[in-house]
């Protein structure tokens, strides 16, 4: 892979993580394309992949840095120090129990289906747009059945279990990980900026984690040209991953996600009968 090509797949991973179009499904479309996929070891291009999205965390670290830090803080201190009970802690306090219960599901999960998740079944083009299609009328669905009513203040522990559960379909490639907690608010009720905000707060752990975890066991097989081909590759999908939080918070305080919708069943589409 040249600097070049980990420059334009960064883009593509910062670009794509945050809105409901799957990010998985383009980077491994443009892996294809590129013929930067080895089929012999897919579990390679599945480790790039989650390395890659610690550029997007750090986007969101550095976006919401002050709701970060007044999350963290108020956590510690309404729940491991003062105690206080749920009901009566604050919002930033409530949303650290959200972010928490909503990452377990995918911890599971992630873990029993790991070595599902690296193999050539996740790489498949049919799967890929199946994927695409199907979720793009699910969230069609939310956007015709949603009450847009609920904040985040309104956020309660079980709805944030219901759309941790919603994103570990998106260990099913062109699920998106955005489009399915983004879908699941938008059934619980929740405004679609509001949605797009927990959505992506509870990326944290999970891309943290998980990016993490393949870093460590790639670094079996990565030299230092390897290295510096993924340094380039987050940074890129940093930047890019920044600008588009910004964009899309602002899209959706006036706008539906029905041109998301739209997008996924041509793509979907295109990927199972053209390609």
């Amino acid at each position: 892979m040249s600097i070049a090509e980990a420059i334009l797949l960064g883009i593509i991973q910062g670009l794509t993580e945050f809105l409901p179009i799957s990010s998985t499904a383009h980077l491994t479309i443009a892996g294809q394309y590129l013929g930067l996929i080895d089929p012999a070891r897919p579990e390679q291009w599945t480790a790039f992949i989650a390395v890659i999205q610690l550029g997007t965390m750090l986007a969101v670290l550095l976006f919401f840095f002050r709701d970060v830090i007044e999350i963290t803080v108020s956590f510690i201190g309404e729940t491991l120090v003062s105690r206080t009970p749920f009901r009566l802690q604050s919002l930033e306090s409530r949303l650290g129990w959200c972010v928490i219960l909503g990452s377990i599901p995918i911890a599971f999960i992630g873990l029993a289906l790991k070595k599902i998740i690296e193999g050539h079944l996740t790489k498949s083009m049919v799967v890929i747009g199946t994927s695409l299609v199907v979720m793009a009328i699910l969230l069609a669905v939310a956007e015709l059945t949603g009450r847009f009513s609920k904040d985040l203040k309104k956020l309660s522990r079980f709805d944030s279990v219901l759309i941790g559960c919603a994103q570990a379909l998106a260990l099913i490639p062109g699920a998106s990980r955005s489009g399915t907690t983004i879908t699941a608010g938008l059934f619980l009720g929740l405004t679609r900026e509001s949605a797009a905000r927990f959505s992506f707060l509870l990326s944290i752990p999970a891309v943290f984690a998980s990016g993490l975890l393949e870093f460590k066991e790639s670094l079996a097989y990565m030299g230092s040209q390897d290295l510096m081909i993924l340094v380039v590759a987050t940074v890129s999908s940093a930047i890019s991953g920044y600008a588009t939080i910004a964009l899309l918070l602002r899209f959706l305080r006036t706008h539906t996600t029905y041109v998301f919708v739209l997008y996924r069943i041509l793509l979907g589409a295109f990927l199972l009968f053209f390609v």
